[in-house]
């Protein structure tokens, strides 16, 4: 869900030297074309992982711990290749606030896509919350939810 922390714990994990990806970026993620405005940002169209640069980055061989972080419509086609799934959560006012001050993400700072936001917390978290096999509350200190996510290796 926007606004819970995702990309400041991979970008955390990432300097901290573990291959660490955000798949909401622009490198992994690409405007499609559907039916409606799933994200309130560009109607007639979805945010989705690209499926073959990630089918890609999965078959990589490496002994290393692979950390991906994101949210999107295609994302349960992927969800058997994860060890663990992680969902961070935190309460709708924080992850609002989070997303109005952030400055390395446009999105939801209109009346319309915070109405998307609101809309697809009530949607979809459950949803995430039964594919997760780890919970964590992104309120606590970000050293504390990294030191959770680290115990999972």
């Amino acid at each position: 869900m926007s606004g819970t922390g995702k990309s400041t714990v991979v970008a955390e994990l990432a300097a901290r030297g573990h291959h660490a990806v955000d798949l909401d970026s622009d490198t992994w993620s690409e405007w499609v074309q559907v039916e409606g405005n799933p994200t309130g940002a560009k109607p007639g169209h979805d945010w989705l992982w690209n499926e073959t640069k990630l089918a890609m980055l999965l078959a990589e061989a490496t002994s290393e711990t692979l950390f991906v972080s994101g949210c999107a419509s295609n994302m349960g086609k992927f969800v058997g290749c994860f060890d663990d799934v992680v969902l961070l959560s935190a309460p709708i006012g924080i992850m609002l606030d989070r997303v109005r001050l952030r400055t390395n993400n446009p999105y939801g700072k209109q009346d319309a896509e915070i109405a998307q936001i609101k809309e697809n917390v009530r949607r979809f978290e459950p949803r995430l919350r039964r594919i997760a096999s780890h919970e964590i509350d992104t309120t606590i200190p970000i050293r504390d939810v990294l030191e959770a996510i680290l115990k999972l290796q």
